[in-house]
């Protein structure tokens, strides 16, 4: 049985081969930008002939290169295109582009939308204003649910027990001295920004980033996105993003979710 996919049950089905591979390609990152094949086994799990296997695999496939002095691998350009497919498939994107575009134009910021999977929310669009913005967040990036506007705002439309019940399974961590990890708290939040139709998150992940959020909502009325817009704290205070920025938010939000609503229908 598969290293990775050892305490599961045996299914018959299950490609564990494919499993490693993927676990390889998803092993570098910022922070492991090249990896020897013994960093490629120890950061994947898996023993180093297994890693040796799908590191050749995968480069022959184009997907990694070998430095020829330091005998590093690194990623390639085509792992680019397994992401690049889902943008291009994801109809949800195509749809808020021009709210999003709009959205920035209104309130002259840096506006996204983020897609929930698992405890994180992943940036899919994004549209960047002319002003300084502290963060700089390219597409796919991942941020926490719990600390973050856009998480939220997605955690707020959701059922209050469903809400309660993922965050009670979420490591916590405390990102900066305004990080709030206390369940309590963060549940009265989900409680506000479910009265207030947009969520908050003042430095709590990054110094100096303040964002307002909405929930991006389908037919069948289960939040699917959010919106967000960034406040860096150097431009806006919590107050005046709040008044002049959120219902902002909201419509966008608002006309993102008719939107795919209508597309569901004829569909």
């Amino acid at each position: 049985m598969s290293e990775l996919n050892e305490d599961k049950e045996v299914d018959l089905l299950f490609n564990q081969s494919l499993e490693k591979g993927l676990a390889v390609l998803r092993a570098f990152s910022a922070k492991r930008r090249t990896m020897t094949l013994a960093e490629v086994a120890e950061a994947t799990g898996i023993t180093k002939s297994s890693a040796q296997r799908m590191i050749y695999t995968l480069e022959k496939l184009g997907y990694v290169r070998k430095h020829p002095l330091t005998r590093r691998y690194k990623l390639t350009l085509r792992a680019m295109q397994i992401g690049f497919n889902y943008l291009a498939a994801d109809t949800l994107i195509d749809v808020a582009n021009p709210f999003l575009s709009e959205l920035t134009n209104v309130t002259g910021e840096t506006t996204n939308l983020t897609e929930p999977d698992d405890d994180e929310m992943v940036y899919v669009a994004r549209f960047v204003c002319t002003k300084f913005v502290p963060i700089h967040m390219p597409i796919g990036s991942r941020i926490p649910m719990y600390c973050t506007g856009s998480g939220r705002a997605y955690l707020s439309a959701l059922p209050r027990d469903e809400a309660l019940e993922r965050l009670a399974k979420m490591d916590l961590i405390e990102y900066t001295p305004h990080t709030l990890t206390d369940i309590g708290e963060i549940g009265r939040r989900l409680a506000d920004a479910q009265r207030n139709g947009y969520a908050t998150n003042r430095e709590e992940l990054f110094i100096g980033d303040m964002t307002i959020a909405a929930p991006v909502i389908d037919s069948q009325r289960r939040p699917v996105a959010a919106v967000h817009v960034v406040a860096p704290t150097s431009r806006w205070t919590l107050a005046e993003a709040q008044e002049r920025l959120a219902p902002a938010v909201i419509d966008c939000a608002r006309g993102i979710s008719n939107s795919i609503r209508t597309l569901e229908l004829i569909s």
